[in-house]
């Protein structure tokens, strides 16, 4: 067996259903939860720990590593056990920053990376609500909760307190508080480096920098800019975009109805184009299919389209 299919990688923000997923595909799976502290703790103390686990399991069997980046040394142990005892891992993390700072890149490639997302509004049905994703989101964690108001509150605060104060992903947790409302006002923008460091009081390269963690943590993603090379400028800038809306509103401080400028970004979720000065002037995304493009615009009167088609149209 290649050792490609021996590796499933999931990556996603936090709630997203992760662990759920694997437990309920791989049922027979030995699981290793990173997110146990005095397991994680006696893995940092002594790593061997970790092969004595992996060497007492028969060959051949799926092993779930939850949590991954916390210590992603870890997976030079994976790739040895792979190679010897032919054991098959499934590792799901809610960050890349980890792994691509220890320089493991995912095992150099080998693993089938997988992204996890919320909910679809195939996956939701009958109970897909255009209003209710736009307002609280489709986060698993957020849209079952009883409280999605209140558990959206709590998941950001859960993001300061675990992704970044306790990985000591930035240094100065109160400049990164105050850049985070501002990133959110920046969803399904160009992305303005110097407006939104003075927004946040930090400069731009620490500011930079904040988007990268943003990035990394998969709460973000960013649209580039399409270059046609024609003889008009263009806007080279790329847009940003949240992952979810709930977490866009909540970030923002934003609760109760929604107001009618929200939702034409929160709507937007590729590449756009549009020419340098001229704000009226804009295609939202463009799709590239061979050496032709498909342009694409969201606008609100698109809502009563059955969206569960969406897979089907791209």
């Amino acid at each position: 067996m290649q050792l490609r299919r021996l590796i499933r990688t999931n990556l996603g923000p936090r709630g997203t259903g992760k662990t759920t997923w694997v437990r309920h595909e791989f049922p027979e799976a030995h699981v290793i939860s990173l997110l146990d502290e005095a397991l994680y703790q006696a893995y940092l103390a002594d790593i061997s720990r970790f092969a004595a686990e992996l060497r007492a399991l028969p060959e051949g069997t799926w092993v779930f590593v939850d949590e991954i980046q916390r210590l992603p040394n870890l997976l030079n142990e994976v790739h040895r056990f792979i190679e010897e005892r032919g054991l098959r891992f499934i590792l799901t993390g809610s960050s890349a920053r980890k792994l691509k700072r220890a320089e493991v890149n995912l095992l150099a490639g080998r693993a089938l990376l997988g992204r996890m997302h919320p909910f679809l509004p195939s996956e939701l049905g009958e109970a897909f609500d255009f209003e209710g994703v736009l307002r609280w989101g489709s986060i698993p964690l957020i849209w079952e909760s009883p409280d999605r108001e209140q558990s959206l509150k709590a998941y950001v605060q859960l993001y300061l307190k675990e992704e970044i104060k306790a990985e000591a992903l930035v240094r100065n947790l109160p400049g990164f508080a105050r850049f985070l409302p501002v990133a959110a006002a920046m969803h399904g923008q160009v992305v303005n480096v110097s407006a939104a460091s003075r927004g946040a009081e930090v400069s731009r390269t620490t500011l930079a920098g904040y988007l990268e963690i943003l990035d990394d943590t998969l709460l973000c993603f960013r649209v580039p800019a399409f270059e046609a090379r024609l003889r008009i400028r263009e806007r080279c800038h790329p847009k940003l975009y949240w992952f979810d809306p709930g977490v866009v509103r909540a970030v923002a401080g934003r609760a109760g109805e929604l107001h009618s400028e929200e939702r034409g970004p929160l709507f937007e979720e590729c590449s756009y184009w549009a020419p340098a000065g001229n704000g009226s002037t804009e295609v939202d995304f463009l799709l590239a299919r061979g050496g032709r493009y498909l342009a694409l615009e969201a606008i609100e009167a698109i809502l009563p389209l059955n969206l569960g088609r969406a897979e089907q149209i791209a």
